[in-house]
């Protein structure tokens, strides 16, 4: 009897010992897969941290080299950033633009392009068209943002293009008469649209006087036809 209970003491124990076993061997596995895991995690991370740095000491890089690209706001401010320009001259492209800007998506492409030249009278070859383009496309999109669409009249302005640009042919067309004699290059033009708008602000000023001059004298017959009538009424009572 006392070598049954014996036997089957012992025979627990092994049980125990042997369950016991498992559950390390099981704990130590598990503590094996949250460990690469872990290790994986932290790889990935050194990855992303390692681009990250990357790509900024490459930036600093370009910026030491003169060689970055400019980082432009999605929003900008026209009438800030373009001062040269009066706030009716940039409404005006504004209102060319949308003309133009026929899928309405914020930006002339290649062939919206090629229609306004066609249409101002000029029209260009696709290579030329994608020339045009690549003379102010900051952002390498292949098409022409607004912002974009001002600097042909900044570069105009600033005698940046050549002659034979297409651009400065956009520029002149919608700007301003080429027919116009002495207009020749981008500073005779703009020169030429000065004067332009400025006689024409001295022909509305004049026609504002004349008109104020008629209101006057018609406010003097108003009041001499009243005095006429309380003078006749007093020597009729």
């Amino acid at each position: 009897m006392a070598s049954q209970e014996l036997a089957q003491k012992l025979q627990r124990r092994l049980q125990l010992e042997e369950s016991g076993a498992a559950a390390e061997g099981e704990a130590e596995a598990v503590k094996g897969a949250v460990a690469a895991e872990e290790v994986e995690d932290r790889s990935c991370l050194t990855a992303s941290a390692g681009a990250e740095l990357s790509a900024k000491l490459c930036r600093r890089q370009d910026i030491n080299e003169g060689a970055a690209q400019p980082r432009r706001a999605a929003v900008f401010n026209p009438y800030t950033e373009f001062k040269e320009f009066s706030r009716r001259q940039i409404k005006d492209m504004e209102r060319m633009f949308r003309l133009y800007d026929s899928g309405r998506d914020g930006y002339i492409d290649l062939m919206e392009l090629k229609l306004m030249m066609e249409k101002l009278g000029a029209p260009q070859t696709h290579l030329g068209l994608k020339n045009m383009i690549k003379e102010v496309d900051e952002d390498f999109d292949g098409k022409l943002s607004f912002r974009e669409f001002l600097l042909i009249f900044h570069k105009a302005a600033a005698g940046e293009l050549e002659e034979d640009s297409g651009l400065l042919t956009l520029a002149k067309l919608s700007e301003i008469d080429v027919s116009i004699e002495g207009v020749k290059g981008a500073k005779n033009f703009f020169e030429a649209k000065a004067q332009a708008l400025s006689s024409a602000s001295k022909f509305e000023a004049e026609i504002k006087a004349e008109q104020d001059e008629r209101k006057r004298e018609e406010e003097e017959r108003k009041h001499r036809r009243a005095a006429f009538r309380e003078l006749k009424s007093a020597f009729t009572q």
